[in-house]
């Protein structure tokens, strides 16, 4: 017997290679080792101190005629019990661990360990922050209620300072305003928007009151959450302040509405520049511009000139660009192609929730609108969404998307390790499927999503 410290598990086959040593495959990763007998036929990386039996050499001719489903039968028990202990360890000590998203199911799911030293604090930065929190409309109070009791459940150094704000409202009110102003920091529910009439939009009033330039939305594959696509993990980064949503319309006469789109060589550098930012340091490899400058030479073109001009100043960075039709269809086709994506305002708000819906649904992808002082977090698509009457009579809205995005937000506020144990619990919850909610395909309520979470935490 052999002690080991660290290991992992990957799938193996072997066949017989020349001078008595054998050729290990492995499907994870698609690689092959060498090695010479004895040897064991796991290897990789797990948290704890596990013993296993080493192979003793078997005969060559044997294998490579008949043995190799003998050999792979008699490893099975051994790769089942390495399986339940590492499970079994892995509950125990999630905080130390690290999922990182290889694939579907426990053997796709690959722990890797939490880096020990996250950041070196400034004297302060414990202090707890003030978050203002704004509950919305439909399931807004269900998933903001989830994020509150999981802060207090994981003792993160955050309060918040809580509003009543309604879509229906005529404006956001002055005190929400001051609160969000001084705190510089937001977490919303949704806010219906009523479609027509007179009543304009609070969620793009607030963006453009607090000057939140840049929405962002991550769409990716969550280990365990079955999908058409694989290796989707886009980041769509979209202008908020202008374009088709800028709001000026009129009617020019009876029956004849005159809408602007509003494109600005300030706005569209801005946009482009944020977008190459986050691709530098996030080591991202691609930024994609969309566009429609084929039909609208003037603002698209505009705003095409300034992210060349930007993307001139990131060599290492990847530049593309992509006519906004050809782009949906590209994204419900080969959506693995893309990286960071900087839109303007309109093609964002469709490219976002068609990202989204092909990597798991609105309900699991987290987003956020970021400017110069301020920040608002909330479900990354559809934010306008407060889901249909059902879930919030039977209290069943998926609360994963809010959650990630209180991820984002602490670590937004530097507070990174809290963010790691709050994705890492999430995560598992998603990954291993016994609390989903009824777009998952589950019929769990948002409680038990909560208390999965939570226990996680513990």
């Amino acid at each position: 017997m052999v002690e080991i410290h660290s290991v992992s598990i990957k799938i193996l086959t072997w066949n017989y290679h020349k001078n008595n040593e054998y050729l290990f495959y492995s499907i994870y990763k698609n690689s092959f080792h060498l090695f010479s007998p004895p040897c064991f036929i796991f290897h990789g990386f797990f948290s704890g101190s596990f013993k296993l039996d080493r192979i003793n050499k078997p005969n060559p001719r044997k294998i490579f005629q008949s043995q190799e489903k003998e050999m792979a039968r008699r490893s099975l028990p051994i790769l089942k019990q390495l399986l339940q202990r590492s499970s079994s360890e892995s509950s125990s000590s999630s905080s130390l661990l690290n999922p990182s998203i290889v694939g579907g199911g426990l053997l796709g799911t690959r722990y890797e360990p939490k880096r020990s030293v996250t950041y070196m604090p400034r004297p302060g930065d414990g202090t707890p922050r003030a978050v203002t929190l704004i509950p919305g409309d439909g399931i807004g109070p269900l998933v903001t209620g989830a994020v509150e009791q999981v802060m207090e459940a994981m003792h993160a150094p955050i309060y918040f300072e809580k509003f009543e704000v309604h879509g229906d409202m005529p404006k956001v009110p002055d005190e929400v305003m001051e609160s969000i102003k001084k705190n510089k920091v937001c977490l919303k529910g949704g806010l219906a928007t009523p479609v027509g009439g007179g009543v304009s939009s609070l969620n793009v009033e607030l963006r453009k009151e607090l000057d939140l330039f840049a929405s962002l939305v991550n769409c990716f594959n969550l280990t365990g959450l079955a999908t058409r696509h694989e290796n989707v993990d886009i980041v769509v980064i979209r202008e908020n302040t202008e374009g088709e949503y800028a709001g000026l319309e009129h009617e020019v006469v009876d029956g004849v509405v005159e809408s602007l789109k509003v494109i600005t060589k300030f706005c569209s550098e801005r946009i482009a520049k944020y977008a190459f930012e986050y691709a530098y340091l996030n080591n991202r490899k691609k930024v994609t511009a969309v566009h429609k400058a084929n039909i609208m030479k003037l603002a698209d073109g505009l705003f095409l000139e300034s992210c060349r001009e930007v993307a001139k100043k990131y060599p290492g960075i990847q530049y593309n660009e992509i006519i906004v039709d050809n782009c949906c269809m590209q994204l419900v086709s080969k959506p693995e192609q893309f990286d960071v994506m900087v839109t303007p305002n309109l093609y964002g708000n469709l490219v976002a929730n068609t990202a989204a819906g092909i990597a798991g649904g609105t309900g699991v992808m987290p987003g956020g609108n970021v400017g110069a002082d301020h920040a608002i977090f909330e479900q990354g698509a559809s934010a306008g969404n407060v889901g249909k009457i059902e879930l919030v009579e039977q209290k069943k809205a998926n609360p994963t998307a809010l959650l990630l995005s209180s991820a984002m937000m602490l670590r937004h506020l530097q507070f990174p390790s809290f963010a790691d144990r709050l994705e890492c619990a999430v995560m598992r919850v998603v990954s291993e499927g016994k609390y989903r909610t009824k777009d998952l395909g589950g019929t769990s309520t948002t409680q038990e999503v909560v208390d999965a979470v939570i226990d996680v935490l513990a």
